[in-house]
Order: structure tokens, then C-alpha cells, then sequence
């Protein structure tokens, strides 16, 4: 959401016409849910997938999608978009990864062994999908960004750790286990954040099913709009650019953002790096790839500044103002 106007360049002062969109908290119930998503605190037991239709199911919905799979046995964050919102299913997919593991250890090993032995797997490390994976098996390199130990108990190790989207935390388990010479598997593993997903944004099917009842059999819309959120959150942490009223629907129409169409760059847009487009109403346009710094951008007088490469929002929202 767009906060904090010390963020940004100020390339020109707009007004917005409060006749056309609508500010994200402010959208009627049935389109709230349809451009929003939920974090599902997942249980033990059922796949991605199947979360996934349970809340399609619940909010009788067209469409919905995760941003990243978990195993059965893996509790945790995940966070579920709803129709228009599953466009950003692709860029979320590859956020940072948080999760606390439970690895069983198959002999007796120093305290002082296990610590130097997972700090041998910070930074970037190699690693084979295990067999019980949906991708190829082939060696791939991925960074462990961070691992700490929150606890040791005879042979059990619970630790936390931060890693790039794609990690197995199971290999990672087992391939602790062969440096220690004594052997790992992983016991138990929870996803606590992905992106900017964290586990105090979560609610259990169960939560999201009662305040669907409460909207549907009492009118009461509150409880559905505390669990479900706006879309543009989900992008909060992607640098944005704010656009005039006048250009939105030619965006919508799969036009590039030109140097005219810009009022606001946030000061970290950098060239070949996703933005985020917004209106002046704080709803989400499009994303696309920076052309210019947001410095450049600032300066300049025309000329795409941001090259669109998937539309969110749909046509006519906004008035027609191009030829």
C-alpha cells in the first residue's frame, strides 16, 4: 500500500476524480473477496492443492491459487490469492522462505559439532531435489541465508532457518546428517513466513468458514474483511510508481508507462527491477520492469519508464483519455 510520501519522488502533484475506482479497504464485500487473498495457517495433513480448494469452496469462488507449495506433513503459512489476486501467484512464488525445524539426529553429537556444522550450510549450497518432489532431480545451487539453533535436546536440533524460495529443508536435514557422520532426517517442519506473509496473518479454515457463514446468514461483513485481505498488500514490499487517473486505463489496455503518465517513483525503483503500478487510490494496476532508475524517472520528460508485463486490473474502471 502506498504510505510514507518521503519515499518517493514527487514528479508532479495529481488530483484523482473520486468518481472512478475505489480505495482497496473501501470495495464492496463481493469484490473485496474477489481481489484479496488469505493466509491459511495450513494444518498437518492435507496437500497445497487441496487447501487450496477447500477455500475455493468456501468463499464459492471461480479461481484460486497459493504462492508456494507445502508438503502434507509441513505446517504453516500459506498465503491463498482469490481470483483477480491470483495474477500475482507467479511473482510471490519466488519470495524468501522462513521456516522452524525439527531434525532428528541419528547418533549422540557435540553441541559445539552441530553449530559449526550448520554454519557450514550458510550462503550458497548445492542441492538435489529429494525423491518425493514435483520437480527434477537435478543439482541446483540455493542460498541458506541464515541458520540458529533455538534449541538442542539429546539428539533432536530445532532451529530456524531463512532461505531462498526452492530450498529443501529435508535434503538440507539429511545433508547435515552426512557432515556429522552420524545421519538427520527431518521430524517436523512450519513454514513462519514467506515474503512478507508471517504466521500473525494467518487464520484456520475453520475461522475463514464461520466468518463466510456470518456475512452470508447475518449480513455481518467484518469478520470476512479482518481475515481477507487486499490484494495490494501482497505487493508491499515491490517498489511502486503512481500514475495519473488519465493513464490507467491505457495500462489496462497493455500499454508501457511513459515519463507522462508517473506522479509519484518511489525513490527504491531501479532500473530492470519490478514496480509495482498504483493508482491514486492505492489500487494496484499493473507490474512491470523499471526501464530507468527512479531518479531518472523523476527527470525525465518522456518515454516508457516502466515496460507492463502483466495487467491486473481490468478495463474500463477508469475513463478512456488516449487516442
Amino acid at each position: 500500500m502506498i504510505t510514507g510520501k518521503e519515499r518517493f519522488y514527487v514528479k508532479e502533484e495529481c488530483e484523482t476524480d473520486e468518481r472512478y475506482g475505489c480505495y482497496p479497504f473501501k470495495r464492496p464485500i463481493d469484490e473485496y473477496v474477489r481481489r484479496g487473498f488469505v493466509c491459511i495457517d495450513k494444518p498437518m495433513g492435507p496437500s497445497s492443492h487441496e487447501v487450496v480448494v477447500w477455500v475455493r469452496r468456501i468463499l464459492e469462488v471461480k479461481k484460486t491459487g497459493h504462492t508456494g507449495t507445502l508438503d502434507p506433513r509441513v505446517t504453516g503459512v500459506l498465503p491463498i490469492m482469490i481470483e483477480h489476486a491470483t495474477k500475482l501467484v507467479q511473482i510471490l512464488q519466488g519470495s524468501e522462505k522462513e521456516y522452524v525445524c525439527l531434525m532428528r539426529l541419528h547418533g549422540n553429537v557435540r553441541r559445539e559439532d552441530v553449530e559449526r556444522v550448520l554454519r557450514m550450510f550458510e550462503g550458497k549450497i548445492y542441492q538435489r531435489p529429494p525423491l518425493k518432489s514435483a520437480v527434477k532431480k537435478r543439482l541446483r545451487i540455493r542460498e541458506v541465508k541464515k541458520i540458529e539453533i533455538l534449541e538442542i535436546d539429546s539428539r533432536d536440533v530445532l532451529f530456524k532457518v531463512t532461505t531462498e524460495a526452492g530450498t529443501y529443508v529435508r535434503k538440507l536435514c539429511t545433508d547435515i546428517g552426512e557432515i556429522l557422520g552420524c545421519g538427520a532426517h527431518m521430524q517436523e517442519l512450519r513454514r513462519v513466513r514467506t515474503g512478507i506473509f508471517k504466521e500473525d496473518m494467518c487464520y484456520t479454515l475453520q475461522d475463514l468458514l464461520d466468518a463466510y457463514v456470518f456475512w452470508k446468514e447475518e449480513g455481518d461483513e467484518s469478520y470476512l474483511r479482518e481475515i481477507i485481505r487486499p490484494m495490494e498488500i501482497a505487493v508491499t514490499d515491490i517498489p511502486k510508481v503512481v500514475v495519473k487517473d488519465t493513464a490507467v486505463d491505457a495500462l489496462c489496455h497493455g500499454a508501457n508507462l511513459t515519463a507522462r503518465g508517473v506522479c509519484y517513483v518511489e525513490r527504491s525503483v531501479r532500473r530492470d527491477g519490478v514496480v509495482a503500478i498504483f493508482t491514486l487510490k492505492n489500487e494496484l494496476v499493473a507490474l512491470g520492469k523499471a526501464t530507468m532508475n527512479a531518479e531518472e524517472i523523476f527527470n525525465a520528460k518522456k518515454g516508457v519508464v516502466v515496460d507492463v508485463e502483466r495487467v491486473v486490473m481490468e478495463r474500463g474502471v477508469y475513463p478512456r483519455a488516449w487516442k
